[in-house]
C-alpha cells in the first residue's frame, strides 16, 4: 500500500515579500508578475525533485476562487476578492490536515498558529528556501551525468 500523498501549502504573496530577490522584483510595479511567476517556476523543481506536491496560494482579485492545474504540475488557487490567501490555506488545513501528511509555508505567525491546531504542520520561509536548495542542488547532479 503506498504511503498517502505529501502536500506542501505555500502562502505565495508571504513569501515573495520575504524572499530578498523576489521582494525587490514585486516593489517594482510592472515586476509583480514576475515574482510571482518566478515563485511558480521554483515551487514546480521543488515538486519535481521530491515526493510531494505543491500548492501555491495567492490573493486574488477575482470575483471567485480559481484554481490553475499543471498537468503533472503544481497547483495554484487564487482567493476571491472577498478572502484571502489566508482564509483558503486555513480551510485547506482544515479538511486535509487529518488525510494528508501536510506542511505550510508562510511567513503569518497567525496563520502558523491556526495550521497547527489543526494538526497540519508549519515551515518557515527559510526552511523551504533551504528545501528548495538541496531540490537545486539534487537537479544539477543530475544534469551534470
Amino acid at each position: 500500500m503506498d504511503p498517502p500523498p505529501r502536500f506542501l501549502i505555500v502562502d505565495g504573496h508571504s513569501i515573495i515579500h520575504v524572499w530578498d530577490d523576489l521582494r525587490k522584483l514585486h516593489l517594482r510595479a510592472a515586476s509583480r508578475y514576475l515574482a510571482r511567476e518566478e515563485l511558480l517556476k521554483r515551487m514546480r523543481l521543488l515538486q519535481d525533485m521530491t515526493t510531494q506536491r505543491v500548492v501555491v496560494v495567492f490573493d486574488g482579485t477575482q470575483s471567485q476562487l480559481t484554481d490553475e492545474r499543471e498537468t503533472n504540475g503544481i497547483q495554484v488557487f487564487y482567493a476571491d476578492a472577498g478572502k484571502t490567501a489566508d482564509s483558503v490555506i486555513e480551510r485547506l488545513a482544515a479538511k486535509y490536515a487529518r488525510q494528508f501528511e501536510l506542511r505550510i509555508c508562510t511567513a503569518d505567525r497567525m496563520i502558523w498558529e491556526t495550521v497547527r491546531a489543526f494538526e497540519a504542520h508549519w515551515m518557515s520561509p527559510d526552511d523551504l528556501k533551504y528545501e528548495l536548495e538541496k531540490a537545486e542542488g539534487k537537479m544539477r547532479g543530475k544534469i551534470k551525468r
